[in-house]
């Protein structure tokens, strides 16, 4: 049960991550009040790392600044080496 809600849980964070990048990135165009980048780093710490990467290529956004194009690969890399950590001490 637990598996589930954590499945239903990082496609829904994710999906949100997403959403956010592609709205930041058109207030960026319409030159509007932004989203915070500390928001849009968040989103990927709390395992929406997928969707922050996937908005970041389609959108063409945040890829020329390091703390998005080298912090996010890294984030998403700690959360599937602590997710096999995981599995591998508990199974």
């Amino acid at each position: 049960m637990i598996y589930k809600i954590a499945a239903v849980y990082i496609v829904l964070i994710n999906i949100m991550a997403f959403i956010v990048y592609g709205i930041d990135k058109a207030k960026a165009k319409q030159n509007k009040w932004r989203i915070p980048e500390k928001v849009l780093i968040i989103f990927a710490i709390l395992c929406g790392s997928i969707g922050a990467i996937l908005g970041m290529i389609v959108f063409h956004h945040k890829t020329r600044k390091p703390k998005f194009y080298v912090g996010v690969p890294i984030i998403i890399v700690l959360q599937i080496a602590l997710t096999v950590l995981y599995f591998y001490t508990t199974h």
